[in-house]
């Protein structure tokens, strides 16, 4: 958490004002130099109601952690204020106030993790950054508590890969491009752990192939749903579906099988990165090219796949846009037979073999 000072709301209703807050600390860490972060439109109301802009938001009493919200002695009874983005360092007259800040929503996704100061030459950079992306996800209301778990998961496979793209998972990642662009109406799925991992990747890559985002998740609520569209448009996508959830995937009685008629439902290629095993059956059984991101080869979901990519999304996601740029000008039938000469078969013995047998460099 940030240890913050200088937090006010006006006890005035909806009254709305600037203030800057000027972190010392990051979960009990003390950071090397103050960090400040910037709020603005902040508006306290009666209890129960706060308000940025035109949007009203809940409170939480005072004392009652939440995501964004912080709370001090000077706060009143029933008013927050959110911390809305991150401004570079200025200095400010102190108020002698002290807050606890809980997880502020900086306007760059990876500010938190580049104030922690994380050595670019430790030997476990990636994936301490990785793992503070998760948590920011978490804190931001678009990560599941259960996607730290799946996380952890992946994690252990990507140690044991050596936390390196491998050849077969790169070929997987080219034929997966290939598919993309040969694709009439492709759609990449988005779940709260790929939105938290790589959101700008994601609108890269569906840019560079005309795909839709479709966001897709096992525990679904509207909130979260909202929220991870609302990122995605944050970094740069246009339109994002899976709002409108009016087409169910047979075979899924779970919320999970709820989609967008005109985007995963009348999709011919998906891409499902971190997907759920029984979804990617019952996506296979509906003809689809279903491109799947694994860390396991032995997953369901892999083992399932047309195209199954054994590699971390934070490498495969970009790795698959790198392959898209490269063969944007190949024709139709080079890319046929890219997609065509690819073996999923071969492809997850490798990335088992790599795994059981330790090439880590």
């Amino acid at each position: 958490m940030l240890a913050a000072r200088n937090v006010i709301c006006s006890s005035r209703a909806r009254s709305t004002t600037e203030r800057v807050v000027e972190a010392t600390s990051i979960r009990g860490v003390r950071l090397p130099r103050p960090q400040t972060f910037h709020r603005r439109e902040v508006g306290c109301g009666k209890a129960g109601t706060g308000a940025i802009g035109e949007d009203t938001i809940p409170s939480r009493s005072a004392g009652a952690p939440a995501s964004g919200w912080a709370s001090s002695e000077s706060t009143p009874r029933g008013c927050a204020r959110f911390v809305s983005e991150r401004q570079p360092l200025r200095r400010t007259a102190a108020s002698g106030s002290e807050a606890t800040l809980f997880s502020p929503l900086p306007t760059d996704p990876y500010a938190m993790i580049d104030d922690a100061e994380i050595p670019e030459d430790h030997p476990r950079h990636d994936s301490l950054v990785t793992r503070h992306r998760i948590e920011d996800g978490v804190d931001r209301g678009i990560t599941s508590r259960q996607g730290l778990i799946a996380q952890g998961r992946g994690e252990a496979f990507d140690y044991l890969l050596g936390e390196r793209t491998i050849p077969s998972a790169d070929d997987a990642e080219r034929a997966a491009a290939a598919a993309l662009l040969l694709a009439d109406h492709p759609v990449l799925s988005v779940n709260g752990n790929v939105a938290a991992l790589v959101p700008g990747e994601l609108v890269e890559l569906a840019d560079a192939v005309d795909a839709d985002l479709e966001v897709n998740l096992f525990n679904r609520t509207e909130e979260r749903m909202a929220a991870i569209a609302d990122y995605l448009r944050e970094h740069g996508a246009e339109e994002v579906k899976g709002l409108a959830a009016d087409a169910r995937i047979p075979g899924l009685s779970h919320e999970r099988g709820k989609v967008d008629r005109d985007g995963i439902y009348e999709a011919d290629v998906v891409l499902v990165p971190l997907e759920d095993g029984d979804r990617a059956e019952a996506l296979g059984e509906m003809d689809k090219t279903e491109i799947v991101i694994d860390l396991n080869p032995l997953s369901r979901s892999a083992q399932v796949a047309s195209i199954p990519i054994v590699d971390n999304a934070v490498r495969a996601v970009p790795g698959i846009t790198a392959h898209a740029h490269d063969l944007a000008d190949a024709d139709a039938a080079t890319l046929r037979e890219i997609v065509d000469e690819f073996d999923a078969d071969a492809a997850l013995a490798a990335a088992e073999d790599a795994i059981r047998g330790g090439e880590m460099e």
